[in-house]
Formats: structure tokens, C-alpha cells, sequence
């Protein structure tokens, strides 16, 4: 039996989802929106039965047992700790700060019984899948470099809101780094030591966006990363990535992993390799097509893969009779709240670097800082 399910989020991803969970089985009983208005019309338009703006009206739903949320990053660890404590099943998008995604952690280890895990769909696309087996069966030798390219419109919204502010998770870094960062660890085996960056927002007001109002948030992004990991050699993986959302009308997202003794390159959705011995590359996994609906504002391979991962959510549940149990194998690959922790982690470490010019150290938060250390500091030299 699958859960009811309750989606956060009236974006692009939330369009694209209830149908795709409509189709695999799933009932969408409730969704929420920032507005009452805005909740109603995309609840009409998708056929929703319930809408509302207040989150607890979605969580104490009696019909939903697993809860998506695709909302913004300042607001997720609030609705994904509720949803846990409440005895809900949360598959949900990143958060805003690496304290937020600890406290995201803990929940998810208080109930280890619940399915928690992060919605970058990139690790469920095929193309990424077959990379991944084929690393582990050495296809590449040694893994050396990866080289990560991503180019593509702005992603501001039409009007200013969280995606203009840095400090509410907005930027090309946090947006679509973040799942790049993952990718990376998922496909290496390894986790970044040491990062660093350059960001810089080149747009810091357009037509829409004026007056007193400016953009901080990052539409360029350079950053480096050394993995190290089993397996891996004393100098670790070398990895490089480039985002750049200054170029309309484009899109370009390539990945290309090097190895002692071949590479492998996916280009949107295709796989391709070569050996070093080989005299050129080979299609090793092509795209037969998309028959879902169309997204203006989702590129191909993050729809692909919420396909795919939703195809995987169906399965881990309907292993078992009871709405809310599910099963790991299917959902295995997705990363977890810890994942999430540690993505979060090099994202704070690559804008440190960017502010320094320097090398910085991915440390991973092991217990929640004290919200009063600045305040205990300064009345303990007050006290001296």
C-alpha cells in the first residue's frame, strides 16, 4: 500500500511532481502554499483535493504519511523536524545553513524507523547510475579528476525574493552547486578535505529587480575540492567546478570524471566513454527520450532524475503492506540528512574561501553550537 502523500511548494518542482507521483500511484492529498491563493490555484490546476498556507494542517493530515517539500531553503528544517517528530516519511530539498541540516540530522536519527532523505535527483538519473557501477568496476582506472561544467540562465525569480538573498540559501552555489557536491561524493566514494572558490554576482540588479533592492546572491561560481576516500590515492581526487548562470537561452551540464586508464564524460543526459587505449568515444548510455511533461524551468537532467526517483519511492513502499514502512534497497542511492550535513558543510567552507583567498578545511558540525558562545565569551572578559 503506497502512503498519501503531502507536498510543500507551489514551484516548478511541485508542478512537475504531484503528476509524476499521480502516475506511479501515489495519492497527493494535501499541498501547501505561502498563500492561500497561491495554494488554491496550483491545488485546482493539479487536481489536489486540500490546500492550505499553514503548515500544521498538512502534517496532522490524517491521509498523508510521507511529506515532499520543495520550499525555500530558509523554511525547510523547520517543516522536515516537524514532519519527523509527528511520524511522517520526508523526502525533502536542502536547507539554508549547516546548523539547520544538523538539526535535520538529529531529528533523522531519533527516528531511524522514518524514510529521510534529500531530493537531489541528480543520483537517481541513469546516466549518473551507470557511471557510478562503472567506476566501481574500474572502467577509468584510478579515479584522478572530475571536471564539472554547468552553464545556464539566470535562476532569479521574477520577482526579489529568496533567490536574490545569500543568506536564504539563493545563488548558483547553494542552488545547483550543492547538488553538484553531492554528485560528486556519490560518484567518487570520497568527501571533500579541503575547497576553494571564487564567487561573484555580476547581476546585482536587472528590470525586475531595482531602486534600493540589490541581488546577493551568486550567479558565478568557481570552486576546487580534494577528495580523499577508500580507495583513493595519498593525494586525493582533484575535482573542479564551474557554474555560471549569465548565458539565456543556453544550457550545458557535463561531467566528466578521469581515471588512470580511461574517462567518462555525461553530457545532459548521455553517457559516454573512452579507455586510453581506445581510439575514441563511445556512446555508452543515450537518452531515448522524455515523455513527461515539459518544464520551462527544470533542466532535462534534474527532471529525468525525479522520474526516476519517484519510480524508486514507489518501489521502497510497495514492498511492504503497511502505508508508512518502506523498503532501504530501492532508495539506497539517495543521499541521506547526513549527506545533506556534509554538502552543506563544503558550501559554507567554499564562501568562506571566496571572502579569504584561501584553502579552507571541511570540518563536519559533530554537536549543535551554542547559540549564546559570543554572549558567554563577552561576559566571561567582562568578569576578568
Amino acid at each position: 500500500m503506497l502512503p498519501g502523500v503531502g507536498v510543500f511548494g507551489t514551484g516548478s518542482t511541485a508542478r512537475v511532481l504531484v503528476p509524476l507521483l499521480k502516475a506511479e500511484g501515489f495519492e497527493v492529498h494535501a499541498l501547501w502554499g505561502r498563500s492561500e491563493e497561491e495554494a488554491g490555484c496550483l491545488a485546482k490546476e493539479l487536481g489536489i483535493p486540500f490546500h492550505t498556507s499553514r503548515s500544521d494542517d498538512v502534517l496532522l493530515h490524517q491521509d498523508v504519511d510521507l511529506v515532499c517539500i520543495y520550499i525555500p531553503p530558509s523554511m525547510t528544517r523547520q517543516i522536515a523536524v516537524k514532519a519527523l517528530g509527528i511520524g511522517k516519511n520526508v523526502v525533502c530539498e536542502k536547507a539554508a545553513t549547516a546548523v539547520d541540516s544538523f538539526k535535520m540530522v538529529t531529528a533523522a536519527r531519533y527516528y531511524p524507523q522514518l524514510l529521510s532523505i534529500m531530493g537531489n535527483t541528480l543520483r537517481f538519473l541513469p546516466a549518473f547510475v551507470a557511471m557510478r557501477q562503472l567506476l566501481v568496476e574500474g572502467y577509468v582506472g584510478e579515479v584522478q579528476v572530475c571536471d564539472v561544467r554547468v552553464y545556464g540562465p539566470s535562476l532569479l525569480d521574477q520577482s526579489y525574493g529568496w533567490t536574490c538573498e545569500e543568506l536564504m540559501g539563493g545563488g548558483g552555489l547553494h542552488t545547483v552547486g550543492s547538488t553538484i557536491i553531492d554528485l560528486l561524493s556519490y560518484l567518487t566514494g570520497a568527501r571533500a578535505s579541503r575547497v576553494h572558490g571564487l564567487l561573484r554576482t555580476f547581476v546585482q540588479q536587472n528590470g525586475l529587480i531595482r531602486g534600493i533592492r540589490r541581488v546577493t546572491s551568486d550567479d558565478f561560481c568557481f570552486f576546487q575540492m580534494l577528495m580523499g576516500g577508500p580507495g583513493s590515492s595519498s593525494s586525493g581526487v582533484c575535482c573542479t567546478v564551474t557554474l555560471n548562470f549569465n548565458m539565456p537561452g543556453s544550457f550545458v551540464h557535463e561531467v566528466m570524471v578521469v581515471g588512470s586508464t580511461g574517462r567518462l564524460v555525461a553530457r545532459g543526459t548521455d553517457l559516454y566513454g573512452q579507455r586510453n587505449c581506445g581510439k575514441g568515444e563511445e556512446l555508452l548510455l543515450g537518452d531515448s527520450g522524455w515523455a513527461g511533461p515539459e518544464v520551462k524551468d527544470m533542466p532535462l537532467p534534474h527532471l529525468r532524475g525525479l522520474s526516476s526517483m519517484v519510480k524508486a519511492l514507489r518501489q521502497s513502499f510497495q514492498a511492504h503492506e503497511e502505508r508508512r514502512s518502506w523498503a532501504r534497497g530501492p532508495v539506497a542511492m539517495a543521499p541521506t540528512f547526513e549527506d545533506g550535513l556534509y554538502v552543506q558543510t563544503v558550501v559554507e567552507a567554499v564562501k568562506r574561501s571566496s571572502c579569504s583567498g584561501e584553502w579552507e578545511c571541511v570540518e563536519i558540525m559533530s554537536q549543535e553550537p551554542d547559540p549564546n558562545h559570543n554572549l558567554c565569551e563577552a561576559l566571561q572578559r567582562n568578569k576578568n
